[in-house]
């Protein structure tokens, strides 16, 4: 791999027109991401690096000239620079750059292919002699070595380095038994290894064993970690380490939970021919993590469900308060009014609260398209800047060459809505609150950490000039229920519904705030590639509230008694006639039948093993001019962050009769 040119030309497509003039030359190039990536693939063996000036910028360059500086004596990497034509000198930092590189070759674009070849050529040369300085170099120190091992008593010397390494040996035993770790030391050539007995004592085996090797080891680890146990050995080879916790099986059939470190050694090759390290039991701190985890989880769940119980508690008392006074003096017309007014209030506000609680745990129902989030964003702002006020100024930076992104648009709008309130109530004396949209790329290190893809995504960021938070608060922020607002002011379900929504979209979200410096929350979103979908001709909300037509009929299906006698009631009142189905299979019964069925009205979530969306495809398969309109206010595990088919409509529990009767008009009036 020494006759190998790396390459790093990160815009356009430079790096594969570099590729395609080099592999006609017959020279080996290999494409580098970043400069990260060439810095990693610099320590190994290289024929040269060929970079695009532009890309020796930022923050990951030092690393780079620091390797360049700390080459051994006979190792100076040639460097290609392919630097943009300009007038006049080049600044004081970028000749700094190109000196602390060393040897480079200063090419200005634009540069003829044979220039590029010949130059490419000519730094191979460079460095072939310098590897052969270097091997020169190591056989004259080798041959040194050699001569001074031949002027000293040899046999002394091995006598004195044996009984060194026994101290050593038996001192480092005896720390590893102290500290219940078995050493190994594995030849990967022959399979065989020396080791501890404290090694075969963790595998249950009082007296060690004749023999072991990585076969031996993967025999006692459960089957279906077996494979994994395998890749990691085989990932170890190339990388250099071994990290592998898994589950074995004791001769007495008792289950153990190990970790296995070690590192690799290599011959002169490259191949890697032994691996060492260490293995320890480690139930016992499963066993205590468990435990740990599982307390923080039954606190959490009581945090949530005191929250939960709290704020319906409040809502409750006003609906079951007024309908009580109701019933009391049902003649009072005007009183009537105002105590069920204030009822369907308190329902609405519990009805905003459910939905902010299957956000978080992500068992909302989803409707996701492809749109430009920037068209979302200038579409709500109106909206946004009467949330604010007179004394925040909004102001919107959006790139307008952002992807396009995949959600579900109510849910987008509620989110930035939500942190744009938080910025508002940040700032109690104004401020100014920026939302922009950026294209990103979030590495391998950050998005680790979160648990998501790295890659390419859509960055829509709130920042406000308000007054931040501190570090502990910012740990806590999107915990249920949690919250730093007066009681009253907020149910502490803003920034989890935003986390839960931002995870079911495939992407992520992060804050940065101080104290005294404002806050910055970051919604990262995969770019989507699908066809944007088409803007509505007309909003739901415009369609007029028209009862049925003349014999129109409605199959219900509906598996809860009181639910379904309010919506026999609700459409029998909207002059419809009316089929009740319990289940999809009483359902099924009657799309097979001969009876008229204009639309489907069914639940999502119902028992018997085919849900509402299930009875929907199959419905129209049967009757392909059926209209369907699904309803649901939770979605379970199977359906649970699944969207359900495009093509199909639903209204969310809990709905108003107006509700139904405009989604039951615009579903049958689709052609």
């Amino acid at each position: 791999m020494a006759e190998r040119i790396l390459v790093l030309a990160p815009r356009g497509r430079d790096g594969r027109v570099i590729e395609g003039v080099m592999q006609r030359a017959g020279i080996t190039v290999q494409l580098c991401d970043d400069l990260p990536d060439l810095h990693e693939r610099l320590q190994g063996k290289v024929g040269s690096a060929l970079v695009t000036e532009e890309a020796l910028a930022g923050p990951a360059l030092e690393p780079l000239l620091a390797l360049c500086e700390a080459q051994p004596s006979w190792s100076d990497i040639p460097f290609i620079v392919l630097a943009t034509r300009q007038i006049g000198r080049r600044s004081d930092a970028a000749t700094r750059v190109l000196e602390r590189l060393g040897n480079v070759v200063l090419l200005e674009r634009p540069v003829n292919a044979e220039t590029l070849a010949s130059a490419a050529r000519a730094c191979l040369r460079v460095r072939r002699r310098q590897y052969e300085t270097r091997d020169l170099l190591q056989e004259r120190e080798r041959r040194e070595r050699e001569l001074r091992l031949l002027n000293e008593t040899l046999e002394q010397r091995v006598s004195e380095r044996a009984q060194e390494l026994q101290k050593t040996r038996v001192a480092l035993e005896f720390a590893l038994d102290s500290a219940g770790m078995g050493s190994w030391d594995l030849d990967l050539v022959t399979d065989t290894s020396r080791r501890t007995p404290q090694h075969d004592r963790i595998f249950g085996y009082a007296t060690m064993l004749p023999a072991w090797g990585r076969a031996t080891f993967l025999e006692h680890v459960l089957e279906e970690e077996r494979e994994e146990a395998a890749a990691a050995f085989a990932r170890a080879a190339e990388t250099g380490v071994l990290d592998i916790e898994c589950r074995i099986r004791r001769p007495d059939g008792a289950v153990r939970w190990i970790t296995a470190k070690g590192r690799a050694g290599y011959d002169a090759t490259g191949r890697a021919v032994r691996m060492a390290g260490v293995v320890m039991d480690t139930t016992d701190r499963r066993v205590t993590e468990d435990a740990l985890h599982q307390a923080q989880k039954m606190e959490a769940i009581g945090q949530l469900t005191g929250g939960v119980a709290h704020d319906f508690n409040n809502l409750l008392t006003v609906i079951v308060g007024g309908l009580d006074m109701v019933l009391r003096r049902p003649e009072q017309t005007e009183r009537v009014t105002r105590l069920a007014t204030a009822a369907m209030t308190a329902a609405r506000r519990g009805e905003q609260l459910t939905q902010q609680l299957l956000a978080f745990s992500r068992r909302q129902m989803l409707r996701p398209q492809t749109l430009n989030p920037n068209r979302l964003l200038l579409e709500f702002a109106g909206l946004a800047r009467r949330a604010v006020g007179e004394a925040v100024t909004l102001r919107f930076d959006l790139d307008p060459a952002v992807d396009p992104i995949r959600v579900d648009p109510a849910q987008f709008e509620s989110a930035v809505l939500n942190l744009v309130v938080n910025a508002r109530d940040a700032m109690p004396e104004g401020g100014e609150v920026t939302v922009s949209s950026r294209n990103v790329h979030r590495d391998t290190r950050a998005t680790n950490e979160r648990g998501i893809a790295p890659g390419a995504y859509v960055m829509v960021t709130v920042t406000d000039t308000g007054t931040g938070i501190d570090a502990p608060t910012l740990l806590r922020a999107f915990e249920p229920f949690f919250t730093t607002k007066e009681v009253g002011k907020g149910s502490g379900l803003g920034l989890s519904q935003v986390y839960g929504f931002a995870r079911s979209a495939g992407g992520d979200v992060a804050i940065d705030s101080a104290v005294g410096h404002g806050t910055s929350v970051r919604l990262y979103f995969p770019p989507s590639f699908d066809a944007p979908a088409e803007e509505p001709a007309t909003a739901p909300g415009k369609v007029p509230l028209r009862p049925a037509a003349s014999g129109e009929t409605v199959l219900l299906v509906e598996d809860d008694e009181q639910v379904l006698a309010m919506a026999v009631e609700s459409l029998e009142e909207l002059r419809y006639n009316v089929i009740v189905a319990h289940n999809a299979r009483e359902a099924l019964e009657h799309i097979h039948g001969p009876a008229r069925i204009d639309i489907m009205f069914s639940d999502v979530v119902m028992p018997g093993g085919m849900n509402g969306a299930q009875l929907a495809v199959e419905a129209r398969r049967l009757r392909p001019e059926l209209k369907v309109l699904l309803t649901s206010g939770y979605v379970g595990e199977p359906l649970a962050n699944k969207p359900i088919a495009d093509d199909m409509d639903v209204l969310n529990k809990p709905y108003r009769r107006d509700e139904l009767a405009q989604k039951l008009r615009v579903v049958l009036g689709r052609g």
